[in-house]
């Protein structure tokens, strides 16, 4: 009782500025998964590309996020924290703007490859600043960190949806200029970092993933994420809406349910099933909602509201997946979240691509059984390590009971 009491005390909104600053600039980060949803119909018209073509815009994106998190580690220790937040923020402002100025697809492409660079560097470096920062402990730092994910997401499609209206190139100079003031605000706010003691070797994530529980974690997020992206980086196009806006509502009442079920929904569910039962439980609600786009793939009122359903499956699933790869690993957090980001994002930047080929190839809706199925087989994977999960659970909740029995005393009042 006292472990939900301590957490419940300590409001993971009550933070320094800093904390603030660089959970603004996830918010806008995270923006940029969901912001070319809207545009991909219209960019595969405009440009006379397909999907699966249009669809390498998430692929470079994810797949140099995922090789240039090995190598984050191996900045951040020689240029601190804030430093290397800077260096991503700031190609992300150039390459996100580079992205609106070109023709063709291949430009977009290969500049989206740039930002995803920049990505890699903030992404991970900023869950680390923000645990390390926040003055509401541990769980408190990841609600947080997932609420800025749940914002963004939420925010993000709906943005897109009403810059692509005016004109495809609108989202990606929105999030250069969103960016520049998170680029402003974390040299404003955050104070230095100090460099960590000791230099991490540039192949330190990948030696973390001979860990066992990171290992079994990080390949179960790598099968949801190609369920994830598929759904995200595939989804639009059987919707057979083709105003930007329209999808961006669509894509904001999903982010909606994100937001909500990882930030108020999560802890709820943590406290009263546990963490493995829960996501247990998730990966088969999404995999039965990619199922139902799949047989109703043709019907795209089915498609629409599968779509947002899964919302709540997500939410809950970010929220606690993130918890769960910081308790189980062994190794430093930032380690821990490049090795972690590696994994999942090699599945999230191939799955849209290859729901694309496979759509080209048989049906729409193969695509979407390809991806349930990644969801369902993520259930064995994520069970192999359920010792280790359980385990890592029990540990940080006697840990906070014992921490808010030992502050208990000096809250109250004299006499």
């Amino acid at each position: 009782m006292s472990s939900h009491q301590g957490a419940a005390a300590a409001s993971p909104f009550k933070q320094p500025r800093a904390v603030w600053a660089v959970a603004f600039a996830c918010v806008v980060s995270f923006m940029g998964i969901g912001l070319v949803d809207p545009i991909l119909p219209v960019l595969a018209e405009e440009l006379a590309a397909t999907p699966a073509q249009v669809s390498l815009l998430f692929t470079s994106y994810l797949v140099v996020t995922a090789v240039a998190m090995i190598g984050v580690g191996w900045v951040s220790s020689r240029i601190g924290a804030k430093w290397t937040l800077v260096l991503g923020l700031v190609l992300i402002v150039v390459f996100a703007g580079l992205a609106g100025t070109v023709d063709g697809v291949d430009g977009i492409v290969g500049f989206r490859a740039g930002w995803g660079l920049g990505n890699a560097l903030f992404i991970s470096t900023s869950l680390a600043v923000i645990v390390g920062s926040a003055t509401s402990g541990f769980a408190g730092a990841i609600i947080l960190y997932e609420t800025a994910l749940g914002l963004g997401i939420a925010v993000g499609p709906l943005l897109g949806g009403v810059l692509g209206g005016i004109s495809w190139r609108g989202p990606f100079f929105g999030v250069s200029a969103l960016m520049a003031i998170a680029l402003v605000a974390t040299l404003v706010f955050l104070p230095p970092t100090p460099k960590p003691e000791k230099k991490v070797t540039l192949l330190a994530p990948l030696a973390a993933l001979r860990h066992r529980g990171l290992l079994t974690m990080g390949i179960m997020a790598l099968l949801y994420n190609w369920g994830f992206f598929t759904l995200l980086g595939y989804a639009p196009y059987p919707m057979g809406l083709h105003d930007p806006l329209q999808l961006g509502w669509v894509f904001f009442a999903w982010g909606i349910l994100v937001a909500v079920f990882a930030v108020w929904g999560a802890p709820w569910v943590q406290r009263r099933f546990g963490t493995a039962p829960t996501l247990y439980v998730n990966l088969l609600g999404l995999g039965a909602l990619l199922a139902v786009i799949g047989l109703g793939v043709s019907s795209p009122s089915v498609v629409i509201v599968a779509v947002v359903l899964s919302g709540i499956f997500v939410g809950l699933n970010n929220t606690l997946t993130t918890q769960a790869v910081m308790l189980v690993s062994p190794v430093e957090r930032p380690i821990a979240s490049s090795a972690y980001g590696f994994v999942r994002f090699i599945g999230g930047g191939l799955a849209p691509f290859a729901a694309g080929r496979i759509a080209e190839a048989t049906d729409q809706s193969v695509a979407f059984y390809v991806g349930a199925a990644a969801f369902l087989i993520a259930i064995p994977v994520l069970a192999s390590g359920h010792k280790l999960i359980t385990a890592a659970e029990s540990a940080e909740t006697a840990e906070t009971a014992e921490t808010s029995e030992s502050v208990a005393p000096t809250l109250q009042p004299a006499g």
